[in-house]
């Protein structure tokens, strides 16, 4: 069987004002948190496309590749791919992950011919201890809309959602709704939906079970990871 072909990586870079401290970063995010927009609903289930992003490291060689899948909303048939490789841009410090992978992510982003529609991010979003994680500051950045699906709660807490496809419950934050648990397969255990940027917390849920109909993970997620990973074990074996 010849090998599943990867897009040929763009070349990512960071900005030149890009933090390189934790303080710089933190004020950064406090900063672009003031843009989020938290009133609009988003696209409509099942319409026009839909795109998931994902990376993948080697902190070794200091390389980072991100994968953007678009498929059709309605089909979730794959309608493009592309891919980008860069140098990691920032330590790994929790709550400022998003500030290692965002260049690339962009970069990758900007290297489709098609319109990307909502962007599926593998993290958080409103569900971040500064309300504002990767999904929040990738749609601050481009202006499109995006959600967060994670696979695990990260410091939040939550009641066991019903074992029945479907099934929310509230993640919090205190008393705080800062985002869903939500059941995609029956009996399986859940996803973390949050809101990123110009998409409601239902509607966001509502995109994530779309998106997963057969497995626990958003078809966009389980695309955009493994093409990032094969594009990554590409970089490192290149001249």
């Amino acid at each position: 069987m010849p090998p599943v072909s990867v897009p040929a990586p763009v070349p990512a870079t960071v900005p030149a004002d890009w933090p390189t401290t934790e303080a710089e970063a933190l004020a950064v995010q406090a900063s672009l948190r003031e843009r989020l927009v938290l009133d609009e609903d988003g696209p409509a289930v099942g319409s026009g496309h839909v795109t998931g992003v994902d990376v993948a490291y080697d902190d070794e060689r200091d390389v980072v590749v991100a994968a953007a899948v678009v498929l059709d909303a309605g089909t979730l048939s794959v309608v493009e791919e592309a891919t980008a490789v860069g140098r990691i841009s920032f330590p790994y410090v929790p709550g400022l992950l998003a500030f290692r992978e965002i260049p690339t992510v962009i970069a990758a982003l900007e290297a489709l011919k098609s319109d990307p529609g909502l962007v599926v991010c593998d993290g958080y979003g409103l569900a971040h201890p500064r309300r504002f994680g990767l999904a929040s500051h990738l749609g601050v950045l481009t202006g499109l809309p995006t959600i967060g699906v994670a696979k695990n709660p990260f410091t939040f807490t939550y009641e066991e959602p019903d074992s029945v496809r479907g099934s929310p419950a509230a993640l919090v934050d205190g008393t705080e709704e800062v985002g869903r648990a939500v059941r995609t397969q029956d009996g399986v255990k859940p996803v973390f939906v949050s809101v990123g940027h110009r998409v409601s917390l239902g509607n966001a849920c509502a995109q994530t079970l779309h998106l997963a109909p057969d497995y626990r993970i958003p078809e966009t997620t389980r695309r955009a990871d493994s093409l990032c990973r094969r594009a990554l074990a590409q970089a490192l074996t290149a001249p």
